[in-house]
């Protein structure tokens, strides 16, 4: 392949991503073929970059990943007090697992949670670092772990996307939301939490 039909064949791949997103969010039902006649290839295009749907659905999540992953380093870069650098980044991160929760909600019929989790595990690892440093400056309170919190917190998360996806949460107020359960569960003051969810 030369490097004309890569940079080609690169886009096409980038461009059936970001419309199967789109249709998926839209109809969680979407076909392989409702997804290429959105894109504007042939059915043969798109099973060219993806054998199956699940292949597809896998690639969104591992975007997804890395996109969190992303927003996760930028929104602590900097700080330089534990709290703060937690609120930082669930803000940062939450506008994308807002925009990715209905896919997580369709990822786990063929990409499994187990699947999900192991994507975010460079996520979950820069987590258990900013729960230690906080537990280590005395501003987090916890019989748990570091490593354990991590995963509370992963799970608070998802059970909130969940929450908003069922309309039991509404969508503006769950990034506050997300900070100020986080960090309460770290055993920081709640109303300190809400200070953060606010100002971080």
């Amino acid at each position: 392949m030369n490097g004309v039909t890569s940079v080609r064949a690169d886009a096409n791949r980038r461009r059936i991503l970001d419309v199967a997103l789109a249709e998926l969010l839209r109809d969680p039902e979407a076909s392989m073929d409702q997804i290429a006649r959105a894109a504007g290839v042939v059915r043969r295009t798109v099973y060219g970059h993806f054998p199956s749907r699940d292949a597809l659905v896998g690639a969104l999540v591992d975007d997804a990943a890395q996109a969190v992953a992303e927003a996760h380093r930028a929104g602590r870069a900097g700080i330089t007090d534990p709290a703060r650098a937690v609120a930082r980044s669930i803000l940062a991160i939450w506008p994308i697992a807002d925009r990715y929760r209905l896919l997580v909600h369709l990822a786990q019929r063929s990409v499994t949670m187990e699947g999900i989790r192991a994507r975010l595990t460079p996520v979950r690892e820069s987590c258990t670092e900013l729960v230690r440093w906080g537990l280590e400056q005395g501003q987090f309170t916890s019989p748990l772990p570091a490593e354990a919190l991590a995963y509370v917190h992963e799970q608070v998360l998802f059970g909130l996307m969940e929450a908003v996806n069922d309309g039991v949460v509404p969508a503006a107020d769950a990034g506050r939301a997300a900070v100020v359960a986080v960090l309460s569960s770290a055993g920081f003051p709640p109303a300190e939490a809400e200070r953060l969810a606010t100002t971080a």
